[in-house]
Order: C-alpha cells, then sequence, then structure tokens
C-alpha cells in the first residue's frame, strides 16, 4: 500500500516567549533521514495553521537547524505552498543592503516590530534529499529567512528591538502568565514611546 505523506503530517505545538527553549542554539543536522523529512513536513504544516511565512525546528520543540519559509500569496483556491523553501543547517554566506521590515512572531504573540536586516542574501544548506542547495534572496524572502535562521541561533526578533521595547512586552507577557490569561495586547501600553 502507497501511503499518501500528507495523511502522516502533524500539526505541531508552537512554543512562546518566555519559553527558554527558545534561546538555546540548535544543532546541525547529522544525518537527513525519515525523521527529519516528517518533521521538516510537520513545519509546514504547521506554519500554515498559525497562518505564518515561517517556522524553525526549535519554534517546534527540535533542536535542530531546519527551516521552512513560504512568503508565497494564496492561489484562487486559498492554497499556498507553491513558494515552499525548506532548508537544513541553512548558513548566510553573504548579505548586502538594509530594509526594515515590521516583523511578527508565531513565538511572540501579539507583538509586531521593525527590524533592520539585509535586503539582499545568499544562504547554503541542504534540500530534504541531501543536496547542497544555495538560494538568493531579497526582501520578504530574505527577512523571513534571516528570521527563522535567528531562531536556530537563540535569537528572537525581540533581541534586535530596543531595551525598552523588549521590557515592555517581557513584563506584558509575565503579567498575562501570572493572571493565567492569554498574552494580548493592554490598552495601556505605548509602544511608540
Amino acid at each position: 500500500m502507497v501511503s499518501n505523506a500528507s495523511e502522516t503530517m502533524a500539526i505541531r505545538k508552537i512554543l512562546t516567549f518566555p519559553d527558554p527553549f527558545l534561546k538555546e542554539e540548535a544543532d546541525d543536522v547529522q544525518n537527513i533521514d525519515g525523521r527529519i523529512v516528517q518533521a521538516m513536513d510537520d513545519m509546514a504544516q504547521t506554519m500554515y495553521a498559525a497562518p505564518g511565512v515561517g517556522l524553525a525546528a526549535p519554534q517546534i520543540g527540535l533542536r535542530e537547524r531546519i527551516v521552512v519559509v513560504d512568503v508565497g500569496e494564496e492561489d484562487e483556491n486559498g492554497e499556498r505552498g507553491k513558494e515552499l523553501v525548506q532548508i537544513i543547517n541553512p548558513v548566510i554566506v553573504e548579505d548586502e543592503g538594509e530594509i526594515v521590515w515590521e516583523e511578527g512572531c508565531l513565538s511572540v504573540i501579539d507583538f509586531r516590530a521593525e527590524v533592520k536586516r539585509a535586503n539582499h542574501i545568499w544562504v547554503k544548506g541542504y534540500d530534504r534529499d541531501q543536496k547542497e542547495v544555495s538560494l538568493e534572496a531579497e526582501g520578504l524572502l530574505a527577512v523571513a529567512l534571516q528570521h527563522e535562521i535567528d531562531h536556530l541561533d537563540g535569537t528572537l526578533f525581540l533581541d534586535h528591538l530596543s531595551r525598552l521595547k523588549r521590557d515592555m512586552y517581557t513584563r506584558r507577557v509575565k503579567k498575562a502568565l501570572r493572571e493565567g490569561r492569554p498574552i494580548a495586547r493592554d490598552e495601556d501600553d505605548d509602544e511608540d514611546s
């Protein structure tokens, strides 16, 4: 019997700030096997279900250097996936230019902020078939790849912000957790100050 890969994919729980696992550095993948391929499929399905444009393995509790990104638009049937990028052990080998982009994160609930990144990057890594891949990216794809690769190094986009903005968000999250309520933007927070 032939099994359909999509039947075995699973939506994984996404870890959220302040989970300490998100601050740990991921390990290089040494062996691209069925477990890694399954993780990549689960990551893509989890990213689409969230919905988001990128996901790194540490965000689902895996300490491995894997990212998935899809900045493409939905097709006429509301489907995404035609621009899915999946990279194992990604490394940015060159970057140039600057861009400021308003970022959010599936692990940083209900918060967006402008972050300065390289506008144009070249990334190397491996695909699910153990073939070396090189990718040139600019604009949103470059931003998304840098954001996800940061996760592999234990860096959240919050770490690129001013201490004031980072501390305001941290206080809001800790207060919500203490009170046992969902994390949501407080009406009296003033993120622009």
